[in-house]
């Protein structure tokens, strides 16, 4: 008897407990902040990219408009500066290396996860279309230099030579005198990040660059790093980064800007936290630039900077704004 009445009483216990613990987890669930994905609010296509290249995310938002998919419009918008010569830090016409060579690098991720890469890419301009390629065609995620090349040619992709005779004269002058010190802004306006959210509520997007000006021969930033430069998660959002790839890297920007909203904080509140990072870590950060531009799955935006003077595009019903940007470093 006394035996039966233990396990009783045990039992009774158990039972108030879990019921107990369950009454105290659904307090806290209704405490926590509502996660993006639940709500469907504000969700309207729309196109954001780093800096001011008004024309590139015109193009995604009116693809956007007439129905695209949010990777593809990522990608048409980008190839505006791509294949813009005018443009020196982006595809044809961009700044070569310190041999004279114009390599080109850039990455893509879909809203369903997958994500395709090239690194160290000539003659070839579009490379944010050739990314896709890699990630649909292929078993990989990236593919760099020759091999990358060679593929595109596989897929139709023209060769043609990077080097303009604009590009050429100023990368000559720079080897009367070289020094490698990039400018705020300037030589640090390397990149073309873009995140697009569609009629459906998807989230893509596609980086691409050319790199720093001058940089050793075989140099890759961020850019096309998955994480670094570009991250995607469909339920949460998706990030972007532009200036000191070497920075951004250190601390896998984009992806610790989504993780941050995937815990409750805002874009802007992620951006802000990630170059705090950076700054609180690096003495020299008066020296560089780093900006991040961030969207969640309601179409909120967040942009954070370093430096004054970074500026972002944002197409939404039919009007294409660029958005100044605040700053960390006030002094």
């Amino acid at each position: 008897m006394k035996r039966r009445k233990f396990i009783k009483n045990t039992s009774l216990t158990s039972i108030g407990l879990a019921i107990g613990a369950s009454v105290l987890n659904c307090e806290e669930n209704k405490n926590k902040k509502s996660h993006p994905m639940t709500s469907t609010k504000n969700r309207v296509p729309k196109a954001i990219c780093t800096w001011g290249f008004v024309n590139a995310n015109a193009r995604a938002g009116e693809e956007l408009s007439k129905g695209t998919k949010a990777l593809d419009a990522s990608i048409a918008g980008v190839a505006v500066e791509e294949e813009n010569l005018k443009n020196t830090t982006v595809g044809k016409g961009g700044a070569p290396d310190r041999e004279g060579n114009v390599t080109l690098d850039a990455c893509v991720m879909d809203s369903n996860g997958d994500c395709g890469a090239v690194v160290c890419v000539e003659n070839i301009a579009n490379v944010a279309a050739l990314a896709k390629h890699v990630m649909e065609d292929t078993p990989h995620v990236m593919l760099a230099g020759e091999g990358a090349e060679e593929f595109g040619y596989s897929k139709g992709f023209e060769k043609e030579n990077l080097l303009t005779e604009d590009s050429k004269k100023a990368w000559e002058e720079w080897k009367q005198s070289p020094e490698y010190k990039p400018i705020i802004n300037i030589e640090n306006h390397d990149t073309i990040g873009m995140l697009c959210i569609d009629k459906d509520g998807d989230i893509a997007g596609a980086c691409t660059t050319s790199g720093l000006s001058y940089k050793m021969k075989g140099r890759v930033g961020d850019s096309p790093i998955i994480g670094s430069g570009l991250f995607i998660d469909n339920e949460i959002g998706g990030a972007v980064a532009t200036g000191m790839g070497e920075e951004v890297m250190k601390t896998v920007g984009s992806f610790l800007i989504v993780e941050l909203m995937r815990n409750g904080m805002s874009p802007q509140e992620a951006c802000e936290e990630a170059v705090h990072r950076i700054v609180t870590k690096n003495d020299r950060y008066k020296d560089f630039q780093i900006a991040y531009i961030a969207m969640d799955k309601t179409g909120e935006v967040g942009a954070y900077c370093i430096h004054e003077g970074f500026t972002y595009m944002r197409y939404e019903n039919g009007i294409n704004d660029n958005v100044k940007v605040d700053f960390y470093n006030k002094a």
